[in-house]
């Protein structure tokens, strides 16, 4: 397969790569930096630039694929306008591969988009899955009605749409998990509000592996890229201070005080989401990592 990869650099998209040049599939990338465009046999860069509706026509020469990985992260703090970059990153990008392929041949057979468990309400007892249609009434959710709205659109060329609803990434190379283990590693560590909130998370060995997985078997529709076990806040902040061997002797942390701090992105850790990977599991994917403590333990050993 030849496959265009936005967002390759990225936490996901860097191991995603690694996958399919291991399994010899050819990779373009978009990348918005001239100057990291590289011309290899089975690696080769295109410049675009979603701001200013540029994109390099030559990327999908050859594509059969298209995984969208580009978007501003949501780890930074929410001003007005960054609201605005949050949504734009998203849909400019995907409106940009779109008009692109609906005026010019090509063989692009599936588009496999990232997406987010924020569309999910915040609940103390609803577990969801992919069948599941109630939509949480707050910025983050409108964020991920809105891209997903943006990907559905390849579906008018007949292309497949599969959309990886993403929860929290564990890695060590990256993401939320690091800045949670930080204040513990230091001896600081401490829950957040009751503690009681479940975070659905996944590997990222495990995420780079679901996304192989729906395109060489050409799956569509959404797929909740989450472990099958969620963790509780407070479970998994004595988990990863019982694996550093660390003492816990700090209160909760008020949320009213990580909303003073962090602003609107505080709602991320008081969430409660309950989310189960039920197509995945459906259709045979094996998770490496299915509980918090065998993922931790591989990311802190």
């Amino acid at each position: 397969m030849k496959i265009l990869i936005t967002g390759a650099t990225g936490l996901i998209g860097s191991e995603l790569v690694k996958i399919l040049l291991d399994n010899n599939h050819s990779i373009h990338y978009l990348t918005t930096s001239s100057k990291k465009i590289e011309d290899k046999a089975n690696f080769k860069g295109f410049y675009w630039n979603p701001q200013e509706g540029k994109i390099d026509e030559n990327c999908i020469q050859g594509v059969d694929t298209i995984v969208h990985l580009a978007g501003a992260s949501i780890a930074k703090r929410w001003t007005n306008s960054y609201k605005v970059e949050l949504i734009e990153s998203r849909v400019l990008s995907t409106n940009l591969i779109f008009n692109l392929l609906k005026k010019t041949t090509h063989k692009v057979e599936q588009v496999v988009s990232a997406s987010g468990t924020a569309i999910y309400p915040d609940s103390s007892s609803a577990i969801y899955d992919e069948n599941s249609t109630a939509i949480e009434d707050s910025f983050l959710s409108n964020v991920v009605v809105k891209w997903e709205k943006s990907v559905d659109q390849f579906k008018m060329l007949n292309i497949k749409v599969t959309k990886l609803r993403t929860g929290v990434v564990y890695s060590q190379k990256g993401g939320a998990l690091l800045e949670i283990i930080k204040p513990i590693k230091m001896g600081f560590g401490s829950g957040f509000g009751s503690g009681n909130q479940l975070q659905s998370w996944i590997h990222l060995s495990d995420v780079a592996n679901l996304y192989y997985f729906v395109i060489k078997n050409r799956f569509d529709g959404i797929f909740n890229a989450v472990a099958p076990h969620p963790i509780s806040n407070q479970d998994l902040t004595k988990m990863i201070a019982k694996i550093l061997d660390k003492s816990l002797f700090l209160p909760n942390i008020p949320q009213f005080v990580m909303k003073l701090i962090l602003g609107d992105m505080h709602i991320l850790l008081f969430n409660n989401k309950n989310i189960l990977p039920k197509r995945a599991l459906d259709f045979g994917f094996n998770f490496e990592f299915p509980t918090a403590e065998k993922a931790l333990q591989n990311i802190l050993k």
